[in-house]
């Protein structure tokens, strides 16, 4: 009975567990540590499935196997430096960043809109101005190529967050949005779209967590629903007059995309707008619960459309199987908790407002590529985040995680235990400066008691008093 007694009464294994992660939880720097695992973590799963998707085309093409995977990790390192200039930026020099760098992305993309209309630039056409070739969503210089929406979602988080940060209590009438939130937000919209709607919902999605984040009022996210809404009909109506890849007079190949995943795959047209979903389809069947193994999936071979890049959740889904795809969505989950729990525990408005919106931009990017991937989403051509094959995505996403890693060195308590027990003056200089100190904490004032009311017990000359 005693060895009953004693099993009976002692903690399960959850509750030994739960407190030890809630421990580990309530340390000050634990934000900035789950967000370099999870941004590390994914970036390693990254190079190694596009250098398993890469290998075999590769060495077709040239008699290196080893040429995309180079090129994905020269881009890797840029972002890494990128992800460490950026946690060293105070937020104040973000602040005074922001409209040079959204100002730079609208010239970029009105140049590249201009050069796509005026020549004609399709989906497999390229176009010489100069020394700069233009692509449909990129622009190339002496064998560098940055994509100019990768740079807006970056420039519309800063900018964002600096106008709302500082409109502040009266962001709550509408025209405080009005001017000039909205029609700047309207402008990229078009000029992003207009080839490339997939990064619009990106966009929008941004802005409805930046909003949101902002506290504005329910009703204007109705009002930003039915504009978005509108506005992304005109955008797939106009493919059929030559907008993006789309072709005057031809079938509207945006309608046939984003509703390909509504049609059952026995009746969809597998040498059509199918082809590419029926394909990634089958490799995530092939793949099973624990994969076919690293480099032996048979359907990368060229069979997948764009293996390395917006279908790679397929390789990884064949190769790894439903382990590799439940370990990239519990690293997307990790980060996503970490990005808001940076944006809930800031207290300055500019970094609460960019934590939360760049949050919602990687994880609304994951959602759309992975639910496209497995068909439960329309096809649209994003990127997923850290693990596809792209330069200018890769290094601004690093970039945006170098923001909210010095987000969460700026948290109350972190900042304060790194400045409690500072590091060595070298590592300050190589790694990161200390953050700045919060003001300190008010202490609690005690409440007065109430008066009590004549003839209480408690009261002078009271019911107690008298007996």
């Amino acid at each position: 009975m005693a060895d009953d007694r004693t099993e009976k009464d002692r903690p399960s294994l959850s509750r030994q567990f739960l407190p030890a992660v809630h421990g580990l939880l309530a340390r000050p720097l634990s934000s900035y540590y789950l967000l370099i695992a999870s941004a590390g973590l994914l970036l390693l799963i990254g190079l190694t499935m596009v250098f398993s998707a890469t290998s075999v085309k590769a060495y077709a093409a040239n008699g290196n196997a080893f040429s995309a995977i180079s090129s994905q990790a020269v881009y890797a390192l840029l972002g890494l430096v990128a992800f460490w200039i950026c946690q060293r930026l105070p937020a104040v020099t973000l602040r005074a960043l922001a409209k040079y760098v959204l100002g730079a992305a609208i010239l970029l993309l009105a140049f590249l809109n201009l050069v796509v209309v005026i020549k004609g630039v399709g989906p497999l056409k390229n176009a010489q101005v100069g020394p700069i070739s233009v692509s449909l969503l990129s622009l190339s210089f002496g064998g560098v190529s940055i994509q100019p929406s990768e740079v807006a979602k970056l420039g519309l988080v800063l900018w964002g967050a600096d106008v709302i940060a500082r409109k502040g209590p009266a962001l709550g009438h509408w025209r405080e949005l009005a001017m000039p939130l909205f029609p700047v937000i309207g402008l990229l919209f078009v000029l992003v779209g207009y080839n490339d709607v997939g990064t619009m919902l990106v966009l929008l999605a941004l802005t409805v967590g930046l909003l949101w984040a902002a506290g504005v009022r329910l009703r204007v996210f109705g009002a930003l629903g039915v504009l978005g809404l509108t506005g992304i009909g005109l955008l797939i109506a106009a493919a059929s007059r030559g907008a993006g890849s789309g072709t005057d007079g031809a079938e509207n190949y945006r309608v046939q995309r984003l509703t390909a995943f509504l049609t059952p795959l026995e009746k969809c047209d597998p040498g059509g707008v199918c082809y590419q979903l029926i394909q990634g389809r089958s490799a995530i069947f092939e793949g099973g619960w624990f994969g076919v193994g690293l480099g032996k999936g048979a359907l990368k071979w060229g069979w997948v459309p764009e293996a390395e890049n917006d279908f790679i959740y397929a390789i990884v889904a064949e190769e790894l199987g439903v382990v590799g795809c439940t370990v990239v969505l519990a690293l997307f989950s990790v980060l996503a908790y970490t990005g808001f729990r940076i944006a809930r525990r800031s207290t300055d408005p500019f970094r609460r407002l960019a934590a939360a919106a760049i949050t919602t931009w990687l994880v609304a990017q994951a959602v759309i590529n992975m639910g496209g991937v497995v068909g439960l989403l329309p096809i649209t051509g994003l990127p997923l985040p850290f693990i596809s094959a792209g330069g200018s995505a890769l290094v601004v996403a690093m970039a945006a995680i170098g923001m909210l890693a010095s987000f969460a060195r700026a948290e109350p308590d972190a900042a304060r235990a790194l400045n409690a027990r500072p590091t060595p003056r070298w590592v300050r200089l190589v790694w990161a400066p200390l953050p700045p100190l919060p003001p300190p904490r008010r202490p609690v004032q005690p409440r007065p008691p109430a008066p009590k009311k004549p003839g209480s017990r408690s009261s002078v000359g009271g019911t107690k008093d008298r007996l």
